[in-house]
């Protein structure tokens, strides 16, 4: 089993850091290892959302696809995938921290074939990577470079 947790305090209001991170169409802006992201059936986004993403993960292509099984808009978004090497939940929570917000990013799953074998692994790249992200995050919403 991998639980992995990563916060960050970005110096913008709450409804403009999740509206942002909750977009599918912004993940590969912020994400280094999502090279794309498609929302079938477009917008809006909400329970039974489904999001095909191609990701780069420990030197392998991955293709998954995201069903947004919890939705409380600027407050938590919960995404969960079954197939593939590594069936994964992904939650983002958002609260305010003072006039800024609190993100946390929570990843949890149960590595399968390829994946289990460098599960060991898995927990402290993923830490690394989710805390490289959520930087970025941080670094595109305060720069202005998330409203152009």
């Amino acid at each position: 089993m991998v639980d992995v947790k990563c916060e960050i305090v970005i110096q913008r209001p709450r409804a403009a850091v999740a509206g942002f991170a909750a977009d599918p169409n912004n993940a590969p802006t912020w994400y280094a290892n999502i090279g794309s992201a498609v929302h079938r059936g477009g917008p809006p986004v909400g329970v039974g959302t489904l999001v095909d993403f191609g990701a780069r993960f420990l030197g392998r292509e991955l293709k998954y696809t995201y069903e947004f099984v919890e939705w409380v808009p600027g407050s938590r978004l919960v995404m969960r995938t079954a197939q593939g090497p590594f069936p994964m939940q992904t939650t983002y929570t958002w609260s305010d921290e003072g006039s800024a917000t609190r993100m946390v990013l929570a990843n949890t799953g149960e590595p399968a074939g390829f994946s289990k074998v460098a599960g060991f692994l898995m927990a402290p790249m993923m830490r690394h990577a989710m805390g490289k992200d959520l930087r970025k995050l941080k670094e595109l919403l305060e720069s202005g470079a998330a409203d152009r």
